[in-house]
């Protein structure tokens, strides 16, 4: 089971971006998916989540400027980042919460896991 997320780089203050995170494996059914992000220096913080019943929740500082969604289907969750400013530069985490099989044996656990993170940086 893992996250694997993509879409990170290079843009220029007031430039767009939109990452993607997709979860594989022998997943049984998404909860609740999220997009951390963590600068240089600071604590790793909650930038968005979203709920298997599509409730979406944003940090204060990109309200309005980024839009969270999910393809259940794909089991991928997106983060549309428009008009990106210099206080968006982070490695950006995706993060799920996940009931799979984690055993040969078969067992069941539900658990949160981890995308190995992308990053994106937003130049002057």
């Amino acid at each position: 089971v893992q996250l694997q997320a993509s879409g990170g780089g290079l843009v220029q203050s007031g430039g767009s971006l939109r990452l993607s995170c997709a979860a594989s494996g022998p997943i049984l059914s998404v909860g609740t998916m999220s997009w951390y992000r963590q600068a240089p220096g600071s604590q790793r913080v909650l930038v968005a989540s979203i709920t298997d019943g599509d409730i979406t929740k944003y940090a204060d500082s990109v309200k309005g400027r980024f839009t969270i969604s999910r393809n259940n289907a794909r089991r991928t969750v997106y983060l549309q980042m428009k008009n990106l400013n210099r206080e968006d530069t982070a490695v950006y985490y995706c993060n799920a919460d996940l009931l799979a099989i984690t055993t040969s044996l078969g067992d069941i656990t539900d658990d949160e896991y981890w995308g190995q993170g992308t990053q994106v940086t937003v130049s002057s």
